[in-house]
């Protein structure tokens, strides 16, 4: 079934990491279905709006933007005033820079979710939808991966999310407060940071044919942006959902390595794969196998991935190569 807009029509909506690569599109969904969106932005000097900027500007008008902290608990409960609907995916995500700051990751990651939870539980509001993610998993025990499938903490990042996931968890169970976690495996799409595995591999090729890279034998599994945040959308207005982990995934999986050949077929041209040490994770902590089971999410949630993969990367592609002077190429973003 289709999300019915008249469900988010006119409710009040928090987006914490409003200004990042699903915050972002998940910020212009909302709008789209009527929703009155305010965006959590952490403040800078710049008044930079991160990803929203990317955003038409006359749909960009209605939004409510808040500058704050999520470190800041004053902040993060005068943003929650109001709020029907709380979407929380504000949070450091780049593991490799988890390894260097591991006490930042703490601070916003652990933190960060505990005051937006007492925020959420003292505004009474009717949802709160946290973000998790597939690497709580950690490499798998058995595939495809459902919600059950044991957390295993290979990198700080992943066991601030950890921690972050049965915080949730706890104020659901010991306050009542109506919490869904959705737990994405690899998004990707339009706007996302080189950060990531498709666009550093799109950005690299559009300049050349050899592609710097970490161990191209991991595999993981991709979903199209506008999947996750359908998946975000229902989790938000399904009654079945609260209290419940939710995987997003596609159970479709492959390898970096034939992920550099894919691309480079629908670009035209062949591409090489080259392992970069820099880019390689410290020993233990490399993630080799992530698969999902999404059952739940199709039985709970009626969620399903509409974009194939090789479709969503052709979308990615065309995006890029429209945007191609907004990235360095050669500059490795941890």
């Amino acid at each position: 079934m289709n999300i019915n807009p008249a469900s988010l029509q006119s409710k009040k909506v928090l987006v914490t990491g409003a200004g990042g690569f699903i915050g972002s599109h998940l910020v212009e969904r909302l709008l789209e279905s009527g929703a009155h969106v305010r965006a959590f932005v952490r403040y800078n000097s710049r008044g930079d709006l991160g990803l929203m900027q990317l955003i038409d500007v006359a749909r960009r008008s209605a939004v409510e933007v808040f500058r704050g902290d999520l470190k800041d608990s004053f902040a993060v409960r005068s943003a929650m005033q109001g709020v029907e609907i709380a979407f929380h995916l504000g949070a450091l995500v780049a593991i490799p820079y988890s390894y260097h700051n591991p006490f930042d990751f703490v601070q916003t990651n652990v933190l960060g979710t505990s005051h937006m939870l007492q925020a959420a539980l003292e505004c009474g509001v009717e949802r709160f939808v946290h973000t998790s993610t597939s690497e709580i998993y950690g490499t798998s025990v058995y595939t495809p991966m459902d919600e059950n499938h044991p957390l295993h903490a290979q990198s700080p990042y992943a066991a601030t999310k950890i921690s972050a996931d049965k915080l949730a968890e706890s104020f659901y169970c010991s306050f009542g407060l109506p919490v869904v976690t959705v737990r994405p495996f690899n998004t990707y799409g339009p706007r996302q940071s080189t950060r990531a595995i498709i666009p550093t591999i799109i950005v690299q090729a559009l300049v050349g044919n050899e592609i710097s890279v970490g161990s191209t034998e991991p595999t993981r599994d991709f979903t199209f942006v506008s999947d996750t945040v359908e998946g975000f959308l229902r989790a938000a207005l399904a009654k079945e959902a609260v209290g419940e982990v939710i995987n997003l995934g596609s159970g479709f999986t492959i390898s970096i390595g034939a992920l550099v050949q894919m691309i480079g077929k629908i670009m035209g041209r062949p591409l090489k794969a080259c392992p970069d040490p820099v880019r390689f994770r410290p020993g233990t902590s490399e993630v080799y196998s992530l698969l999902a089971s999404s059952e739940k999410a199709k039985r709970v949630l009626r969620w399903e991935p509409q974009v194939q993969f090789e479709t969503g990367l052709e979308k990615t592609i065309r995006w890029f190569q429209l945007n191609q002077t907004r990235y360095l190429p050669h500059e490795y973003a941890i």
